[in-house]
């Protein structure tokens, strides 16, 4: 089944296929995303290296940037950012901690 264009949706099952595809596609990406996470808990060195709160800072500034720059609502991606990088540190200092066991 080929998923419409939202320009292009006539029906809400066009959109509802279309949110489905695309949620689908950001889990994808957040593997991918959490899989450099994995990466990073590899190659850092110190259990303390893996909450860099300027870094994380920059990560969310940069998604408000993008947001808004897009016209979407960039305090609500912001949020959703803070959160995302929060369980993005969980599971690396879990992977971390598996690594070093």
């Amino acid at each position: 089944m080929s998923v419409k264009r939202p320009e292009d949706c006539e029906t809400m099952g066009d959109v509802r296929a279309g949110v489905n595809a695309t949620d689908r596609a950001l889990i994808e990406l957040f593997a991918t995303r959490f899989g450099y996470m994995d990466a990073a808990a590899r190659i850092k060195e110190t259990r303390d290296a893996v909450r860099d709160e300027t870094r994380k800072a920059e990560v969310i500034e940069a998604v408000r940037a993008d947001a808004k720059a897009r016209g979407l609502p960039s305090d609500d991606l912001a949020d959703i950012w803070e959160k995302l990088v929060e369980a993005s540190i969980a599971h690396e200092l879990a992977e971390w901690d598996s690594l070093r066991d």
